[in-house]
């Protein structure tokens, strides 16, 4: 599966990376919703790790934007925060996000989250 994880913080970006690529993902790393837009221009990912407190725009103007797109409306977008104050994570789903995690993240749970995540988010196919 492959993974963009955007988030300004060198650390968070390192360890989320160093998490899911041990896992199997495949990652590509961004530091800010503008370098996210130009590498999503050159490939899609299966899910996004979206930093709400990004420089410049915000990771959820960044989920809004996504999602409005059709190119990009299927992505699985995560939200990561570092200040979960109470109502974020409605902030987030309202915004698009698929799922919500606080950092700092736990290592040993990302990516079962991450699994949980994609799994409900994933369309439901009835059989006949």
């Amino acid at each position: 599966m492959k993974v963009l994880i955007v988030d300004d913080n060198a650390t968070n970006l390192k360890l989320a990376c160093d998490v899911l690529e041990c896992e199997g993902y495949l990652v590509e790393k961004a530091r800010d919703a503008e370098r996210a837009q130009e590498m999503l221009r050159h490939a899609t990912p299966d899910l996004i790790l979206m930093d709400i407190g990004l420089p410049g725009m915000d990771g959820l103007t960044l989920t809004r934007l996504l999602k409005a797109n059709p190119a990009y409306r299927h992505i699985r977008i995560v939200a990561l925060t570092a200040s979960a104050m109470k109502g974020d994570d409605l902030k987030a789903r309202e915004a698009g996000c698929d799922g919500y995690i606080t950092k700092p993240i736990d290592t040993r749970r990302l990516p079962a989250q991450l699994a949980d995540i994609m799994q409900r988010a994933a369309p439901t196919i009835s059989g006949s």
